[in-house]
């Protein structure tokens, strides 16, 4: 799946590590996401962000979620990777300088399109 059938086929997108700060990366891209997609915020260090309910982990989340975007650090994102399958999403996304080849692997042997160290801010709007 490419990338811009993977934005077609999104409608709600779990942003895992969403921080609170207007600074942090993580909070630009769900603003700019916010507009085009159901943006949920995961991180259990808050209980709402830019207005929305913010969940403490994936297995909290009590929507379908098509996208799970990670903003964690590469040695991280394993404890991501089997609570993401359990959703049954349909992309995994690394943003810029996070990857992990075995989570890919683990991901693709369940059928889920990943994306690594690539921004889904400068993705989209290239793409869409």
């Amino acid at each position: 799946m490419d990338i811009k059938q993977i934005f077609a086929q999104t409608k709600t997108i779990a942003i895992v590590g969403l921080s609170d700060n207007p600074v942090k990366a993580s909070y630009g891209v769900a603003q700019y996401l916010m507009p085009h997609y159901n943006v949920i915020p995961v991180n259990p260090r808050y209980d709402e962000i830019l207005g929305l309910t913010c969940y403490p982990d994936l297995q909290s989340i009590p929507v379908a979620v098509d996208m799970v975007n990670i903003f964690q650090r590469s040695e991280n994102i394993m404890p991501f990777v089997q609570p993401a399958i359990k959703l049954e999403i349909s992309c995994f996304w690394m943003q810029l300088g996070i990857g992990s080849p075995q989570a890919r692997t683990q991901l693709e042997a369940a059928g889920i399109a990943v994306v690594e160290d690539k921004c889904t801010k400068i993705e989209h709007g290239y793409y869409c």
